[in-house]
């Protein structure tokens, strides 16, 4: 391998029961750049990292990875950081009680003798923190920080193990605007100083801004590796290479429109946090009609999830103080979720995998969960019925799995928001609310989320969409409302929105 290139994966191949997730990949990085792995969700890129970082170990995979010049075999993420390798997942791997400190230097801790040596613990978190730009007491509770700053504490303790190439697995997908343009320009920083990172992100728009090369993965396969500085790096070439086929209007518009009368209604609705006291709605109206999508577009702590929750039912974090919610001409008071379910209120939340879904179940139990009265025969429920149900919304919405008896764990996670919406569909909702419906997902399972949207509004369903990203609400919806600080500070119709209107609304000013 050229001296010019600090990784050359050739030949990967992974297989799982059913599914080959990777089939001869060949993946190379050239020293000190920024390279973007891209491709929709199931393509294998998070698979390619975890051989690469020895979450798969040597012997699961056949293929070669050759890492400064010489083949390795890892078989265990140990192996890959003694090397300089380091992997920071979207799910951060930190200990929320712990100091700053104490996470940077967890599991290679700084010894004197036979104890820690905590001032110096202390003085080298404070060195590395200073290389990421993060300015906060080390001795602090990571629990105190937000997730931008939790994500720069990965950061630093990835350097403190000398790490050499550095991979970012979705490192923006939950982060706002300013957290994720500051680590774009940490990772940038990190380059000049010789660092190589490679970075998976469905974001094209930091992909084409930050990469200095691309390489893009389609069902387990290299498709094409694009260098910024020659080739043709734009969203429509890379989103043309990721689907294999052109997509010209990401967000699918509705030729017809049937919008009825006010199907759910908040009116004057302000409550508060149970545990703190503190008010986090403050007079909050809005509507959504029959055939409708509305959009609830706000910055991040804005109150649009507290909302959405609040109004759902959740008894434990949120009490209602004042305001009414009316649906479908009647004035509803849900005091648990069960209750609003069987009004007709369903919520797909954006926390798929903490409170979405149960991973270690299959396909099957998770889309009829929400409905197994609907199943019970006698006194047990209909498994043959369960299978059917679940196989309909399987094809319906084009989950693709081999069976319904996968586990939902091992599903890409397009295809896990396909099945959290499988599930509150069977439900036969009304009124559907979704949360961050497309985070983390890639641009081929947005445009499916989509249609599946327009088609549920055409057969006269309402929708409530949340969403931090500002093209998907302006794209998708018929009217929107903004939030600040827990109030309702304006409400559009699709066609007076622009970006800067919405901002202005965002920021109460």
């Amino acid at each position: 391998m050229s001296d010019e290139y600090i990784l050359e994966m050739r030949n990967i191949c992974k297989e799982f029961p059913g599914v080959k997730a990777l089939d001869n990949v060949n993946f190379k990085v050239r020293r000190g750049e920024i390279h973007c792995l891209v491709g929709e969700n199931g393509a294998g890129k998070s698979t390619l990292m975890k051989v690469l970082s020895g979450v798969w170990k040597y012997g699961t995979y056949t293929g070669d990875i050759v890492y400064n010049g010489e083949v390795q075999q890892f078989k265990s993420i140990a192996d890959s950081e003694a090397k300089g390798i380091a992997i920071i997942y979207q799910e951060l791997a930190l200990f929320p009680e712990l100091s700053v400190y104490e996470n940077i230097f967890m599991g290679h801790e700084i010894m004197k003798g036979k104890q820690i040596d905590w001032n110096e613990t202390i003085i080298a978190s404070q060195r590395y923190l200073k290389k990421v730009r993060l300015d906060v007491n080390p001795a602090w509770a990571v629990k105190r920080l937000n997730t931008g700053k939790q994500q720069l504490v990965e950061i630093a303790k990835a350097l403190s193990k000398n790490c050499k190439l550095l991979i970012f697995d979705e490192p923006t997908s939950s982060l706002n605007e300013d957290d994720s343009e500051n680590l774009l320009n940490i990772m940038r920083e990190l380059r000049d100083q010789g660092i190589t990172c490679i970075m998976i992100s469905h974001k094209l728009r930091e992909v084409t801004a930050i990469a200095d090369t691309i390489t893009v993965l389609r069902d387990g396969s290299t498709i094409c590796s694009l260098d910024a500085k020659t080739d043709d790096i734009s969203e429509a070439n890379i989103i043309k290479n990721m689907v294999g086929r052109t997509i010209d209007d990401i967000y699918p518009k509705r030729l017809e429109k049937n919008i009825g009368n006010v199907m759910f209604e908040v009116r004057n609705l302000s409550a508060e946090d149970r545990a703190t006291g503190r008010q986090i709605l403050k007079d909050v109206s809005f509507n959504v009609r029959a055939g409708e999508i509305v959009g609830l577009q706000g910055l991040m702590g804005a109150g649009r999830t507290e909302c959405a929750l609040a109004v759902f039912g959740n008894p434990y974090k949120y009490k209602i103080t004042s305001g009414d919610v009316w649906m479908d001409g009647e004035r509803v008071s849900f005091k648990t979720p069960k209750q609003a379910i069987k009004k007709g209120l369903a919520y797909v939340s954006e926390d798929r995998k903490g409170n979405g879904l149960v991973l270690i179940q299959d396909v099957k139990y998770n889309t009829t969960i929400s409905n197994l009265e609907e199943l019970i025969k006698r006194v047990s429920i209909d498994e043959n019925k369960e299978i059917g149900v679940a196989n309909e919304y399987k094809k319906e919405i084009k989950i693709k799995t081999p069976t319904v008896a996968q586990k939902v764990g091992n599903l890409s996670g397009g295809n896990q928001q396909k099945v959290q919406i499988a599930k509150w569909l069977f439900s036969h909702p009304k009124v559907l609310i979704l949360d961050e419906p497309t985070r983390g997902i890639d641009v081929g399972a947005k445009y499916e989320i989509y249609s599946i949207m327009n088609d549920l509004v055409k057969q006269g369903m309402s929708i409530i969409m949340i969403s931090s990203e500002l093209p998907e609400v302006l794209g998708m919806s018929d009217r929107l409302y903004v939030m600040s600080e827990g109030k309702i500070t304006g409400q559009l119709d699709i066609e007076d929105a622009t970006e800067e209107k919405v901002m202005k609304m965002a920021i109460n000013a």
